[in-house]
């Protein structure tokens, strides 16, 4: 296979396409969780769990903190260098087990439930900044090997920043929807 394409792409092509693989291996790795059978009776604890969570976030106005909080926690240990994709892979895949535990709960198809998802803003907003973390912690790692870290560093907090504004419209989006 020729890499052609790759040294002849411009720097920002070759960021469009590393974030575009790490999008397709995360969605695949949340299909291995979403196809991990699980039991009724801890589906229906898993679901009963989380709505008690909700509800009491709503109660406390607390839900938009939380959904974007904890979205962009995880997004940015995901920025962290070899660290970062390993973490990525773990809650891409939990993820898809929590979809297969609620769908199964609700007695519904859990790949279906897992494509319904993305027709919503959320689920396309969500999986481009944990991908765009991960592509760029590995860029990290990629520059810090050509001895050129801290350049790239300014690219990552660029990153981290878009990486909010993505995560904080789909939380709105999200708590609108709960």
């Amino acid at each position: 296979m020729s890499l052609g394409f790759w040294k002849e792409a411009s720097p920002r092509n070759k960021r469009i396409i590393s974030i575009i693989i790490v999008f397709v291996f995360s969605i695949l790795i949340t299909t291995a969780g979403v196809l991990t059978p699980v039991e009724e009776h801890e589906a229906i604890e898993t679901r009963n769990e989380l709505n008690d969570m909700i509800n009491w976030l709503k109660e406390k106005n607390l839900l938009l903190h939380f959904i974007f909080g904890n979205n962009f926690m995880i997004t940015l240990i995901m920025f962290i260098p070899i660290i970062g994709p390993l973490f990525g892979g773990y809650v891409f895949y939990n993820t898809g087990v929590l979809i297969a535990a609620l769908a199964t709960a609700q007695n519904a198809p859990p790949t279906l439930v897992f494509l319904l998802l993305f027709l919503t803003p959320v689920a396309w907003l969500e999986f481009f900044a944990y991908s765009t973390a991960i592509a760029e912690s590995i860029w990290l790692v990629r520059r810090i090997l050509q001895r050129r870290g801290k350049h790239e560093l300014v690219n990552a907090s660029m990153f981290i920043s878009i990486c909010a504004v993505l995560l904080a419209v789909a939380a709105v989006i999200e708590t609108a929807m709960v």
